[in-house]
């Protein structure tokens, strides 16, 4: 499977969540026994941590994943532009598949 570049655009502040699901040749995965995880960096190449969301697999057999970023760690974010990805894998990274990928603007809060 292909990831699919979804570009995001959060708000500074304000709590950020996306759910969907994933099919492969149009017949929905069943994600049972996998696990979700993201991160966000200043540059793809960049050994900085911005941030990592909090991702599950929402229900494991309809291929639901979630990822979301609390309104705390956005704030704690300089606003501008990150890079991030999310992957599913299995226990001990048995089978890694990065679903989706792109560029986070991140919105300048006014607000505080």
């Amino acid at each position: 499977m292909t990831a699919a570049r979804y570009d995001l655009v959060i708000d500074q502040g304000s709590d950020f969540a996306l759910e969907f699901a994933v099919a492969e040749e149009g017949l929905v995965k069943n994600l049972t026994g996998y696990s979700a995880r993201a991160q966000l960096r200043p540059t793809k190449g960049s050994t900085t941590l911005s941030a990592t969301f909090v991702c599950g697999i929402a229900q494991p057999t309809l291929g639901k994943v979630s990822m979301a970023l609390s309104n705390t760690a956005s704030s704690a974010l300089t606003a501008g532009r990150f890079f991030y990805d999310l992957e599913i894998y299995t226990t001990n990274d048995a089978i890694v598949s990065r679903l989706l990928y792109g560029e986070v603007i991140l919105t300048q809060e006014v607000t505080r």
